[in-house]
């Protein structure tokens, strides 16, 4: 096998990750929505099939709060929308990718302890 091949394919993954990351995150912000995604944060949620089951599952561990006025599938179904408009396609996590994110998430930083949010960005009611 050509040396070359895995280098590219573990690149080629990491631009697919990035353009993925940025999709979702412009989504939320075109929805003001006060949450952005990173690395480990896809990463953590990649053993769950389905991007709309990622997304559903994220908002009801992390802002709930969110389902008071809007159903899961509206809100889903928002920002795969704007998402798929600028990255169709469904990111899929590898080994190698996995082991790269994992040693540049930086030390200390628990899932539960991250801030979500960022601030002065508009929000949906009850964001």
């Amino acid at each position: 096998m050509n040396p070359s091949l895995p280098a590219r394919h573990a690149a080629d993954h990491e631009t697919h990750l990035h353009a993925q990351l940025s999709a979702f995150n412009s989504a939320f912000a075109e929805l003001g929505l006060r949450f952005r995604w990173d690395t480990a944060t896809l990463h953590a949620l990649a053993s769950i099939d389905g991007e709309a089951a990622r997304l559903a599952a994220y908002i009801e561990t992390h802002h709930a709060h969110l389902l008071n006025a809007y159903s899961i599938d509206f809100l889903c179904e928002a920002i795969l929308g704007r998402k798929n408009a600028q990255a169709p396609g469904e990111w899929t996590p590898t080994q190698t990718a996995h082991h790269v994110a994992v040693k540049q998430a930086s030390p200390g930083r628990e899932q539960e302890g991250w801030d979500w949010s960022e601030p002065g960005l508009p929000a949906l009611a009850g964001a």
